[in-house]
């Protein structure tokens, strides 16, 4: 099965978002913060990540006679191989942000339902911008984000930290002269 068939399905790709900012959650763990997906049906979404090498075995225990597994995500496993996003027809490309977006909306949806949501206290934000670059100008852009970004990945969970979800979508703009 190909890694974006692994990725992109909605309950694998919660999953692997639920381990973002290198957590690691044993499958009970990872039941009570989605506990919105059967237990059978998430064992089973674990199961394949793990046989896909998506997720790792960070630890084992014995529980009550059971192992008890402690999982993490193999980050580089844990995304679509530039040679498999190039191999992607636009339908599964279009089916892929849609499996990203829904699982954006979902996330917002469960932030709303969370009590008081406020999000200026909260720093929650969406907007979209409309910038004019060069290739240059954008590559520089994208190592300027990628500057941002990675010092603050390598943050673990500590005191007055809350875990973020940061999410980029970068799109070209429709090319009107090409459209004639």
């Amino acid at each position: 099965m190909a890694s974006s068939e692994i990725l992109l399905h909605p309950v694998r790709l919660r999953i692997v978002q639920t381990f973002l900012g290198d957590r690691a959650l044993t499958t009970s763990q990872l039941a009570a913060e989605l506990d919105d997906v059967p237990a059978g049906s998430l064992y089973r979404h674990v199961a394949l990540l793990a046989d896909a090498g998506i997720l790792r075995v960070a630890a084992e225990r014995r529980v009550r006679g059971s192992v008890e597994r402690t999982y993490t995500v193999a980050h580089a496993a844990a995304s679509i191989a530039p040679a498999e996003l190039a191999a992607m027809t636009p339908e599964q490309h279009s089916q892929a942000f849609l499996a990203f977006s829904a699982g954006l909306i979902a996330d917002f949806d469960r932030y709303l339902a969370s009590g008081t949501p406020d999000l200026v206290r909260d720093g929650v934000g969406y907007n979209i911008n409309a910038m004019w670059l060069t290739d240059t100008e954008f590559l520089e852009f994208a190592r300027d984000l990628t500057m941002v970004f990675q010092p603050r990945l390598a943050n673990g969970p500590g005191k007055g930290r809350k875990r973020r979800i940061a999410a980029n979508v970068i799109l070209p703009a429709p090319d009107k002269s090409k459209a004639t």
